[in-house]
């Protein structure tokens, strides 16, 4: 079981896609700085929407009158880094979801920008995805789609993720190359929504 935590510190360098792939368990903490993202990425809009049915579940877009990001307070890491998503108990018979992410790149050009996510439950991995978007050109405002087929879950594997609000959880890794550049970390609930 290989899992990434507080006491085993890895060299940058030592991080790498097939690394992250290997991970069976969340992570700890999180795996680069926030100062990898030497590219000036920056994600400005997201939206989550149920392919079967084309139902926007999800859609946000940073204020483009918003001053720019301010250094992040050793405290307020985690909190910038992690978002939480409740989706409510009928997100788990969903088969099929598309993201679309927008963002922004800094002056210099991006090559081989990739996004590996995984996905946990209890600790145990539930589901993989490893996405490739290719080359991003400099001073850019990119689209990036990716298509999630779902886990089929059992009945009882349902009922337990609805009873555990926030302990499914993912951790999103993202390379330029083989460097890592950005880690984010998601909680999920899928408690109903008058419980909340």
């Amino acid at each position: 079981r290989r899992v990434h935590g507080g006491s085993q510190k890895l060299k940058m360098t030592e991080i790498t896609p097939e690394y992250c792939l290997s991970l069976n368990g969340p992570t700890e903490d999180f795996l680069c700085p926030l100062d990898a993202n030497t590219y000036g990425i920056d994600f400005v809009a997201f939206k989550i929407r149920d392919l079967d049915s084309s139902t926007t579940l999800f859609d946000i877009r940073k204020d483009p009158a918003a001053p720019a990001a301010q250094i992040v307070e050793d405290g307020d890491e985690e909190l910038s880094r992690t978002i939480r998503y409740h989706f409510g108990p009928l997100f788990l018979k969903l088969r099929n979801i598309g993201t679309t992410l927008e963002f922004t790149v800094g002056p210099q050009p991006v090559q081989n920008f990739r996004m590996i996510e995984r996905h946990y439950f209890r600790g145990r991995l539930i589901q993989s995805y490893d996405f490739k978007f290719g080359f991003c050109m400099p001073d850019s405002t990119n689209s990036w789609e990716a298509i999630y087929t779902l886990p089929e879950l059992s009945p009882e594997e349902e009922e337990d993720m609805i009873n555990s609000p926030w302990e499914t959880k993912s951790d999103s890794f993202y390379f330029v190359g083989n460097k890592m550049i950005m880690h984010n970390k998601a909680l999920y609930s899928y408690a109903p929504f008058d419980e909340f």
